[in-house]
């Protein structure tokens, strides 16, 4: 087998494509025979030692991927040899093998492509948890989704449809609302040209929106919130832009609205059974073509710092995908 190996945690241009022994599944894992893996914000940070998971030295980065299991160790009995599979392990993706807890393996159907699934479970599970169980968005109320065209932004604008919000998307340049537009946001604001606040202002008759989704940060984040409606909630997804801002609490005094930490991951390990609830309702809307991942491109697994380079230029709309022949 091969693997991009992190052997000194300074950055991706210090990965080294590997040859390695063959894996064996201990208890309770399984190896799957990755077909794809996605590229996302925290593979960037791990293998800069600035994610909050530190893995021992030296690892396989990569979080998300799918394939095809093809060994399985003791106590495992509900996957087999053969079976497709999603996995969101941390680690190991970027890897023409690898080892996961089968715990953690979503089985897919047989129509699911294993691109789509390596781009899935993280940016729907966290965009789902945030808008349905978080936000408790209901038909009806408007979304702003910040940071739209980039993979959960794009994830939570398909959502936000599904559940019947109105859904504004804010994204930084015209390519990209463009892309928003096509699936499915009913008004766009390029924040690169507009004024946030007030084009939000126009577009909902000045009551704001009921729900913001901000994977984002940084600068517009004290305008979003300024512009939010009544019992608003504001969904802290991340802090793309770098920047962990600061927000005056009167402000959510004066709009009887709240701030509303999404931690899915965490969620995940404390409520299974709720988590596989809602695994199961995504891939039945994907099945049922409510959602589908936006798959900015795709590279052979072999030309992972590429992509890299890729993402660093933050242009991405959607997903990278890596995926091995």
């Amino acid at each position: 087998m091969h693997a991009w190996l992190c052997s000194d945690p300074v950055g991706y241009e210090e990965l080294v494509w590997s040859e390695l022994p063959a894996l064996t599944p201990g208890a309770g894992e399984v190896r799957i025979e990755i077909k794809a893996a996605s590229l996302n914000f925290p593979d960037i940070l791990i293998v800069q030692n600035k994610y909050q998971m530190k893995p021992p030295l030296p690892f396989v980065p990569g979080s998300e991927f799918a394939g095809v299991v093809s060994a399985v160790g003791a106590g495992v009995s509900h996957l087999k040899l053969g079976q497709r599979v999603a996995c969101l392990s941390g680690t190991g993706g970027f890897a023409t093998h690898t080892l996961a807890p089968a715990a953690l393996c979503l089985t897919l159907p047989d129509a699911f492509p294993f691109a789509d699934a390596a781009a899935f479970i993280m940016t729907y599970a966290t965009s789902h948890h945030a808008l349905r169980d978080r936000a408790q968005l209901k038909a009806g109320e408007t979304l702003l989704v910040m940071g739209a065209a980039g993979g959960v932004g794009t994830a939570a604008i398909q959502i936000g449809k599904a559940l019947g919000a109105r859904v504004i998307a804010a994204a930084s340049n015209a390519e990209k609302c463009a892309l928003c537009s096509t699936l499915g946001a009913d008004a766009t604001i390029d924040y690169s040209k507009e004024d946030l606040r007030q084009a939000l202002k126009s577009l909902t008759s000045g009551i704001g929106p009921d729900v913001v989704y901000d994977p984002v940060g940084g600068d517009l984040t004290e305008a979003a919130f300024r512009s939010i409606a009544w019992r608003g909630r504001y969904l802290v997804i991340g802090f793309a832009a770098g920047s962990i801002p600061a927000l005056p609490l009167n402000l959510a005094l004066l709009k009887g609205a709240s701030i509303v930490g999404v931690f899915w991951g965490d969620f995940a390990k404390r409520e299974p059974e709720a988590n596989a609830l809602m695994l199961q309702e995504l891939i039945g809307w994907h099945a049922a073509c409510k959602i589908k991942p936006v798959i900015h491109s795709t590279f052979p697994m072999a030309e992972l710092k590429t992509a890299y380079n890729v993402m660093k230029g933050r242009g991405v709309m959607g997903k990278l995908v890596m995926l091995n022949a």
